[in-house]
């Protein structure tokens, strides 16, 4: 392993010069099995390595082994293959940094190795552009995605400094930020790349090395997005945040991968740049997003044709896009609003979405992955339309599948999961502050000393969480605790009773001993969720939830005889539980057979046949039994109507 010695203090993904939380190093955090342990320790074992063998087999590595010298090569793969590539480095460094040397490390350095040999002179590193036989540099600012995949490197780059302390890559990220800055800055192309990503990129770097320009940099691509910059489009200019200055806008719109992208870019500007205006602009579009643009899921992105975001209350769950990326980008651009406000509702959204779409897109070997997250099923999953490569071609497919001609999805997760620890818990002058919940340990230095807890939950199987002092500082400190939105009823014990805790923060303040317990007991009984009334889609429906897990009705749960959209809901009857089992009670409707030649008519009647119990699933889990349907909301059964 190239590395030097580095301390956990100079370790995590994001790393803000102020705000109101600050983040904990990925090492002081460490997850110790139950639901996220268990899959931090699948993208080690399979996900990662999975992700390798792949960018492998199709060559998109050896891209960069063939530009390293001077014959003609033929590329392989889309024109964002390198990103692929950059993230996989990102996540075995993230992974390097939370388990210390694994097997991992060689390929680490391997393509590390390969990525400096394939620089250019003067910094630029794109396997697609710039040689004789290819297509010129910065020729397609629509489509190229040049500085997309810069982003990503710098990104590998900083991940890989911050986690072993190693320099080598680091330097290409810096060569290339220079390059970038000449080329880009203000006696330069007056351009934006049509997916943002450079922007968070080199924050983060600036967070590095102090490198004013750096920042400087990333402040004229958000103040240059939304001026015209690139080509109409027959998605319009929305589609890449090209229709709108970024302070100007209310809502998220267009591509929802871009769009998060440059969010949680422009946060990190406006943090670094003191830019109170621009941080009020990115939390009113956080808030109106979530208001009329998100899926119970915490899924983002409505349309299928463009990956791109609804008007406000478009959420067909049938036609549900929600891709993986567009649930990690959401994570990027809540946390940093988390770190910035300290407000917990962003916290909310990140556990949402991580039960909901992070832990859901990878199978339970950690070798197939959905890249969208539909939330209706209507047909099982036939064979996937593959290519000569045997590469899925396309990642709206209904099966989770191996990999993608774009895949973005499987290498988002990796690096995800391999940082997860780093999301759990935060500080402030007056202590700890836990917003996740997963068994293990935390330990952070604060002003008076050094606080270590221990946290032992099966969460979200039950929703009891105790916090044991391991050690604490002689002197006052606090220890804070998120009460999800929906844990109306939640109480917490901190040896005097359990008191009603509202959602929010609850926060104790004291000079704690070694061997205290604090339990939070959260309230994980199913509950019904009904839609806005203005989401036409699934207006007579309803959804189940228990804790932080949205459940789905799976076709292979119903009877034999009975078909998925035939199944409604007797929402009287109530929601069973038993040993962590959620059962809900259904009437199978019973249609006519005979051939209609029109679908329409002014009265249907269709009563109620059989009735039976039927187990759900835990949304994540769902397609894990061979090729099924599946609905999370559920049509509600009144008996006697018509339809």
């Amino acid at each position: 392993m190239q590395s030097v010695h580095v301390t956990a203090t100079e370790t995590f993904p994001v790393a803000p010069s102020t705000g109101v939380l600050s983040p904990l190093p990925l090492p002081t955090v460490s997850l110790s099995g139950g639901f996220w342990g268990e899959r931090q320790e699948l993208n080690r074992a399979a996900i990662i390595p999975h992700g390798i063998s792949w960018v492998t087999r199709l060559d998109w590595l050896g891209n960069l082994e063939k530009a390293a010298g001077k014959e003609k090569y033929e590329h392989r793969g889309r024109e964002f293959a390198d990103s692929e590539i950059y993230k996989l480095i990102e996540a075995m460094s993230w992974e390097h940094a939370r388990s210390g040397a694994t097997e991992l490390d060689e390929v680490l350095d391997a393509f590390i190795d390969k990525l400096a040999e394939a620089q250019d002179p003067d910094g630029y590193l794109h396997t697609l552009f710039g040689r004789p036989w290819q297509q010129p540099r910065y020729s397609d600012f629509k489509w190229g995605h040049e500085l997309y995949c810069f982003g990503h490197l710098i990104q590998a780059a900083v991940a890989n400094h911050r986690a072993t302390g190693a320099t080598k890559l680091l330097d290409v990220a810096r060569k290339l930020a220079d390059h970038v800055c000449t080329m880009f800055g203000p006696d330069g192309l007056d351009k934006v790349c049509g997916h943002a990503e450079i922007e968070v990129a080199l924050v983060e770097l600036f967070r590095v090395t102090d490198e004013q320009r750096y920042l400087d940099q990333a402040k004229t691509f958000i103040e240059r997005r939304g001026t015209g910059t690139l080509p109409l489009f027959e998605f319009g200019q929305a589609y890449w945040q090209d229709d709108m200055p970024v302070r100007a806008a209310t809502v998220l719109r267009g591509h929802a991968v871009r769009a998060l992208y440059l969010a949680a870019g422009a946060v990190d500007v406006a943090v670094e740049t003191n830019d109170t205006e621009l941080l009020d602009a990115l939390k009113l579009q956080w808030k109106n997003t979530v208001a009329a643009r998100t899926y119970i899921t915490g899924g983002m992105g409505s349309h299928h044709m463009d990956e791109a975001y609804g008007e406000d209350f478009v959420l067909p769950p049938d036609r549900s896009y929600c891709e993986t990326c567009a649930g990690v980008a959401s994570i990027m651009f809540s946390w940093r609003l988390l770190l910035a406000t300290g407000d917990p509702q962003y916290a909310d959204l990140i556990e949402r979405t991580l039960f909901n779409i992070v832990a859901t897109s990878p199978s339970a070997d950690g070798k197939s992955f959905f890249y969208a997250n539909t939330l209706h099923q209507r047909s099982t999953a036939g064979e996937a339309p593959l290519n000569e490569d045997g590469v899925c071609i396309r990642g709206g497919s209904s099966g989770r599948e191996a990999w993608f001609e774009v895949s973005c999805c499987p290498p988002n997760v990796a690096r995800t999961l391999a940082s997860l620890s780093s999301y759990v818990a935060t500080t402030d002058t007056a202590g700890v502050q836990i917003h996740q919940y997963a068994a293990g340990r935390i330990r952070a230095e604060l002003g008076p000393g050094t606080l270590v807890l221990d946290v032992d939950t099966d969460y979200p199987t039950t929703g009891s969480i105790k916090i044991t002092v391991v050690e604490a500082p002689d002197s006052p400190v606090s220890i804070s605790l998120r009460v999800p939105g929906w844990a109306t009823g939640a109480t917490m014990d901190a040896g005097e009773g359990a008191q009603p805790s509202a959602p929010g923060t609850a926060t104790i303040t004291q000079a704690f001993l070694p061997g205290q317990d604090i339990t939070l007991n959260l309230p994980m009984k199913p509950r019904f969720s009904w839609p806005d009334d203005r989401i036409d889609a699934v207006r007579g429906c309803v959804a189940i939830e228990r804790g932080p897990e949205v459940f789905a009705l799976e076709s292979v749960d119903l009877p034999s005889d009975w078909e998925l959209s035939d199944a409604q809901i007797d929402t009287t009857a109530g929601i069973g539980e038993k040993d962590g089992t959620v059962t809900v009670q259904l009437a199978s409707l019973q249609r006519e057979t005979s051939n209609r030649s029109w679908p329409f008519a002014g009265e249907y009647h269709t009563p109620a046949g059989a009735t039976c119990g039927v187990a759900l699933v835990p949304y994540h889990s769902w397609a894990e039994r061979g090729s099924s349907t599946m609905r999370i909301w559920i049509p509600v059964h009144t008996p006697g109507t018509a339809y």
